[in-house]
């Protein structure tokens, strides 16, 4: 899992921008080590959130803003009815499958940007309220977007796991590297 994003991802936006997505995605996985699929859904903060709900969202989220600047729909389409169970594991759901789909989805995101003839090029952000109406933004944007999102969430998961047994992203590292 990267933990940092070194010199040679500088020389080029499109790596260093995949790198620094990737090495957000490592802080998710590493607050996951370890865990037993019951302390992956349990919530022993003040928040309603979890990690295995964590995990789920972080990648329904870069699934969805993915598709959408292919124009194509989601996956998992999400509204004010169901926009809550993004953030739960589904009784049949477990921590391994999801990383495993973000795998594929990393995968997809990475390809895509990738193949994209230039991160100039633009797609137009949903019809939602909270955007702005016909607004278009680049593949340079999605990229920063998906850092911010998965950084926001790797930072809500330490704090999570260090309130399961008191492990920090430091601790997490180490045990990530005898892996």
């Amino acid at each position: 899992m990267v933990t940092h994003v070194g010199a040679e991802e500088r020389g080029d936006e499109r790596g260093a921008l995949l790198a620094f997505l990737e090495e957000q995605r490592g802080g998710i996985r590493r607050a996951l080590l370890g865990l037993t699929e019951e302390q992956a859904r349990s919530r022993p903060s003040a928040s309603e959130l979890s990690l295995g709900g964590l995990l789920k969202h972080v990648v329904e989220v870069e699934q969805a803003w993915v598709a959408r600047a292919k124009q194509v729909p989601p996956a998992i389409v999400r509204d004010a009815s169901n926009w809550h169970e993004c953030f739960e594991l589904a009784a049949d759901q477990t921590v391994a499958g999801q990383l495993a789909y973000w795998e594929e989805v990393a995968a997809e995101t990475e390809a895509y940007i990738r193949s994209a003839p230039s991160l100039d090029d633009t797609f137009p952000l949903p019809d939602e309220p909270w955007f702005p109406p016909d607004e278009r933004v680049s593949l340079r944007w999605l990229c920063l977007n998906l850092i911010r999102e998965t950084a926001r969430h790797a930072g809500h998961a330490d704090i999570i796991r260090e309130s399961l047994d008191g492990r920090t992203a430091f601790e997490l590292v180490a045990l990530a590297r005898q892996d």
